[in-house]
């Protein structure tokens, strides 16, 4: 009923609002018509009584003008008032029921009134003889008060037609809309309870309704869907993300979930010592920082390969340990590899193939076929060892960087079910750039087995839809950044990686003045030097030797700062049997020395470089000690050492230089930002940086470190998580509706 009066009230109201708008246009048309009648008529009367008048005038028969006049005014209809005759000298031959003297001058046609009572058309039509002689003039005179009457008739007659025609239309109206809503309820329903998910694959589009006019709204109503989950997900925002609320959340979302992470680098390193015994490294690697926290509070398993000396020895029979070694919380799978497979898949395929293609830093990538075999081999070899150390079909695999493109693929097809998010740690090219890649359809397919693909930026997704749209047959569906290969569904998320907050190296520090006084008589730099510190591995894509040229242009251009600033780089060699490598590491070399040699003093050096492996408490050091940290990207995923500069600067000082060219300069917007191919730039923002007030120095450091805690690593973990777990669930209640409707179209 409250539906029925929804849709009847409506046209009732605009028919009465239609209606009251018509009524001073139908009465002003009703005037007009009727008073148009009435002049013809008097047109008639006078057509009729012009040959007899002149006919009696001609005789003088007066008595039989006003005989003549009185029987037509007796023939004639009711609103006819009476006749008259007006001599030629104005005076009245003869009247027949006229209220007032018919013979005043005036128009053919005059619409009067007598003393404010009823309307009257007055009509004047000159009578002639013959020779055209005006012998009087005939005057008819109309009561017009019929015509009010007649037009409020009128309007009361179309008003009740318009309500009858409008019921009709109302009720027509309703009853097509309940079939047609009967209709489309059917078909929705029909269309939903086999509709899959958008979290669970998005790239999907509904099935097409029996309807074909419910497509749009089918696909809003997925939209709609799609929405809700993401404002579910906004919540997590809210979240101090600590360790215990990724614990928290695992238990609530991901009951016994079984969290696998696979990375080439493993999070610890058994090496043999010199007098025979085990020493354990961590790597300086910005992934292990960033993913050895979130395997901790997962308690999940960790498959890496493992490359230490000493690593076969505290390994189990399944080459399996417990870590960390001093408090263990999950457990280290390694893998192993023989030299020539090293060689082919890590050196080779990876590094000196895949990460020049992936960095725009001018490097020429290298492609060899017994290189990819390899590469090929070990993808299949971590693919059994993630199965074999699956505790269930279901299992959450985290795939880490560009060393496993084919592990997703390859694991799908072992495991079906299972979750797989793959984070690509490096940036993602142009097409055109990726295309010189002889396997680029193997590696696009290969990233497509991932439930969820994974990138730094918005940026490196769009490459990527790109990549694939240009070399894999696909369905990308843009809006929703969803790619379907095969009826597989791979969702394409930015998600910015970051550190663990309060980094564990900063536990212990001293404060920040012991710090300087520590580093400053390690390095023999004088308290009243300013302290620059980059941190990176000698790789080509860092821009050591960039910033090693800004500081000797800053020496250049800027005297006043010789003898007052250092800038100490710790570098760690990597990867040296490639010829880039061991050039880059030559190269910096040498241009530090050349910059000292010229700038240098006895007591003072402008560059003090340390080309050895720092642990993370040494780095924290460094970062405590420092008046400012460089980040000279060439081109970077996101870079993890701006992050930890800031985390590590409790103090609330310090200045970050940031490369535009590190996704961190989308995040990080506080810091300077360089261009590090612009020399003479960088060194005038290494003195702004020196120059910088300490009051404006702690403002930008408050807004960097809050965005830096807000956005630590365990929120990084916990959105890919919870969209995991929203992934899984769905898939539950997709398979349940499949099920349902499959049960009941056979039992139909």
């Amino acid at each position: 009923m409250s539906v029925a009066i929804r849709i009847v009230a409506p046209i009732a109201g605009v028919l009465i609002v239609l209606a009251l708008a018509l009524v001073p246009a139908v009465n002003f048309l009703t005037e007009q018509w009727f008073a148009g009648e009435v002049e013809l008529r008097t047109e008639l009367i006078e057509r009729s009584l012009a040959s007899p008048i002149g006919v009696l005038l001609s005789r003088d028969d007066r008595a039989g003008i006003a005989a003549l006049l009185d029987s037509l005014a007796r023939s004639e209809a009711d609103n006819l008032r009476g006749l008259a005759f007006c001599a030629a000298d104005g005076t009245a031959l003869q009247a027949a029921g006229l209220p007032f003297a018919p013979c005043q001058d005036g128009p053919r046609f005059e619409i009067t009134t007598q003393d404010g009572g009823p309307r009257f058309l007055m009509a004047r039509f000159p009578i002639t003889d013959g020779d055209g002689i005006t012998l009087g003039r005939l005057v008819v005179v109309h009561d017009l008060d019929f015509v009010e009457q007649r037009s409020t008739d009128v309007v009361i007659y179309a008003l009740i037609a318009l309500i009858i025609v409008g019921g009709a239309v109302a009720v027509a109206a309703l009853f097509l809309m309940r079939l047609a809503l009967r209709r489309w309820a059917r078909a929705m329903r029909e269309s939903l309870a086999v509709a899959p998910s958008p979290a669970t694959n998005p790239a999907v589009s509904p099935p097409a309704p029996s309807l074909p006019e419910l497509g749009p709204l089918a696909r809003d109503i997925q939209d709609m869907l799609r929405a809700l989950d993401e404002s579910r997900a906004g919540n997590e925002i809210r979240l101090t993300w600590t360790p215990e609320t990724l614990r928290q959340i695992l238990a609530q979302e991901l009951p016994d979930a079984d969290v696998i992470v696979v990375s080439n680098r493993e999070p610890y390193i058994h090496n043999r010592t010199d007098d025979g015994g085990i020493s354990l490294q961590i790597p300086a690697s910005g992934l292990v920082a960033a993913l050895e926290p979130i395997t901790r509070a997962c308690a999940g398993t960790w498959v890496a390969h493992g490359s230490g000396s000493a690593d076969r020895d505290v390994v189990d029979a399944q080459d399996r340990v417990p870590v960390p070694p001093a408090d263990p919380a999950y457990t280290l799978r390694r893998v192993w590899l023989s030299e020539e497979e090293q060689d082919g898949y890590y050196y080779g395929m990876a590094n000196e193939g895949l990460w020049p293609l992936c960095h725009l830093a001018y490097v020429r990538p290298v492609f060899r076929q017994d290189d990819w075999n390899h590469y090929v081999a070990v993808n299949t070899r971590f693919a059994e060892a993630v199965v074999a150390e699956a505790k269930s079909l279901r299992p959450i695999v985290l795939v880490q960087d560009y060393h496993f493109a084919l592990l997703p693929r390859l694991i799908r097809q072992r495991l079906p079910e299972a979750t797989i998010i793959t984070f690509w740690h490096i940036p993602w090219p142009n097409h055109e750039t990726f295309g010189i890649c002889p396997w680029r359809a193997e590696i696009l397919d290969g990233l497509l087995g991932s439930t969820i693909l994974a990138f730094h930026t918005q940026f490196h997704c769009n490459n990527f839809l790109d990549g694939v749209d240009h070399y894999l047959e696909s369905r990308i569906d843009r809006e929703h950044a969803t790619i379907t290969v095969g009826g597989l569904a791979t969702a394409i998320r930015p998600y910015p990686i970051s550190i663990e907050w309060p980094p564990a190296a900063l536990a212990g520090q001293p404060p920040v003045a012991e710090c300087r006084d520590t580093v400053r008589a390690r390095h023999g730099i004088g308290p009243e030097v300013r302290l620059g510190v980059g941190v990176e591995r000698f790789d080509f894509t860092k821009g050591i030797v960039d910033r090693f040229r800004a500081v000797g242009r800053l020496m250049e251009l800027q005297p006043e700062w010789r003898g007052r600033f250092s800038f100490l780089q710790a570098a760690a060699p990597t990867r040296s049997k490639l010829p880039a490598y061991r050039q880059l590491e030559a190269e910096a070399r040498a241009v530090a020395e050349e910059i000292n040699e010229r700038f240098g003093t006895a007591d003072w050096q402008p560059i003090i470089l340390v080309p050895r492996h720092h642990e993370p408490d040494e780095v924290m050091t460094l970062f405590r000690a420092a008046d400012l940290c460089v980040v000279s990207s060439l081109h970077d995923g996101m870079n993890l050492v701006a992050k930890e500069f800031i985390a590590a600067r409790d103090d609330g000082e310090g200045v970050l230089i940031l490369s535009t060219f590190a996704g961190a300069s989308r995040e990080l917007l506080e810091a300077l930002i360089i261009n590090p191919y612009d020399t003479d730039s960088m060194a005038e923002t290494l003195a702004q940086a020196l120059r910088m007030p300490v009051e404006e120095q702690r403002e930008r450091m408050r807004l960097m470190r809050d965005m830096v805690r807000d956005n630590n690593v365990y929120r990084w973990a916990g959105r890919m998580l919870l969209d995991a777990a929203r992934l899984r669930k769905h898939s539950r209640i997709d398979a349940g509706n499949l099920q349902f409707e499959t049960e009941r179209r056979h039992g139909a």
